[in-house]
């Protein structure tokens, strides 16, 4: 049974206040045996990594597969390879230099998550509504555990991970991740679990960091993190996002420190200054240990969902501003990917990497030195 408001005496998942102070009390008070910080303590998502691996992580297992249902929804369900092949086709990465996370267990996830909506997902019916699936709700469970919320949990440990990985290496990318449209207590918008939310209550819990900046350019309004984080002074949020489309979470936008609407079908250049603009401003005015980067690629011309007009090179210029600005201010940086609904914004995170890297705005000289001396055994042309 969830927990039951001690303000309003509803149910903690019905609450409207929905505080982050009343949210951290929900995810750590489900039976009592065990606090969020202890979970912290024993969780293997923090997992041993080598000084010769790039502070990026990826599992090939991000990538989704639900007989064919996956077809049904716009979000390309390959993306996350289609980054990875890419960056390994450059010579930037290889299977043995990049990172691969483990997958968030439900003790994990009870540090933002209340048990109530854990419980949810057992349903097949709740699965459907927040993939915006239907047909989904007549599969099994067990199903759907294991071909997209199992997926979806290693994608949260690795946002967990790369979050650790920037505050100790100055920067690191989860290839997957950016379900910024979860919150504690509920899903939706194909976000099934608070990824953001569990990367930063671990560092605060931890006491690796006491104030971060959530940076969310996504197309759409990030509400889920904003209800987490709502009235949490430790937490400043800039987003940046198209008004007219969903989710119009009015409670949500409050907790926005630095909210910027724009129009739809917005180009590059209008764009961009106001990127520029605001990530500046917002950094000038909160002095953060850590930036989360939540770089939704759906901004993209003709993105079904997005309804901006953003070209593949607004895209790369855009991430570009924004670690420089990081770089700038030695404030760490963690990348999330989010959204994106066309099937070449894979190839344009690639790039968007790519061209960090070759900006010299992201490197790791060790996983670099490691490659020249360690050549991969040439292929048999048998």
């Amino acid at each position: 049974m969830a927990p039951y408001c001690s303000d309003c005496y509803r149910c903690c998942c019905c609450c409207p206040k929905r505080t982050s102070h009343h949210l951290r009390d929900m995810a750590s008070s489900d039976d009592g045996s065990d606090s969020s910080e202890r979970r912290c303590m024993k969780s293997n998502l923090y997992r041993t990594v080598e000084d010769h691996q790039w502070p990026i992580v990826y599992s090939p297992e991000y990538n989704l597969s639900v007989l064919g249902l996956e077809k049904l929804h716009p979000f390309d369900a390959g993306k996350w390879g289609k980054v990875f092949n890419k960056l390994e086709a450059n010579a930037m990465v290889r299977t043995d230099t990049i990172i691969i996370p483990n997958e968030a267990t439900e003790d994990d996830l009870l540090v933002a998550h209340t048990p109530a909506y854990l419980n949810s997902l057992r349903s097949s019916s709740t699965v459907a509504r927040i993939t915006e699936v239907p047909p989904a709700a007549a599969l099994p469970n067990a199903v759907l555990q294991q071909k997209f919320l199992r997926p979806m949990r290693l994608q949260t440990g690795g946002t967990v991970l790369a979050g650790k990985l920037a505050v100790t290496r100055g920067w690191a990318i989860n290839i997957g991740g950016g379900f910024h449209h979860c919150s504690g207590g509920d899903g939706g918008g194909f976000c099934p679990y608070a990824d953001i939310t569990l990367c930063l209550r671990f560092l605060f819990l931890t006491n690796k960091i006491t104030k971060a900046m959530i940076i969310d350019l996504d197309a759409h309004q990030g509400n889920g993190h904003e209800h987490d984080f709502y009235n949490d002074g430790r937490v400043y949020i800039l987003d940046i996002y198209n008004g007219s489309i969903y989710p119009h979470d009015e409670r949500a936008k409050r907790a926005i420190k630095r909210k910027v609407e724009i129009r739809s079908y917005m180009g590059d250049q209008e764009y961009l200054e106001k990127v520029r603009l605001h990530v500046a401003a917002a950094l000038n005015e909160f002095k953060a240990d850590l930036i989360v980067y939540n770089a939704g690629t759906d901004v993209l011309i003709n993105d079904p969902l997005g309804r901006l007009s953003i070209t593949p090179d607004g895209i790369i210029r855009r991430d570009e501003i924004v670690f420089e600005e990081a770089k700038q201010r030695s404030i760490p940086i963690v990348m999330v990917t989010s959204g994106g609904y066309q099937k070449e914004t894979g190839i344009i995170i690639a790039d968007s990497i790519l061209n960090l890297w070759k900006k010299k705005l992201i490197q790791w000289p060790a996983a670099e030195e490691w490659a020249h001396s360690h050549p991969l055994p040439e292929l048999s042309s048998t």
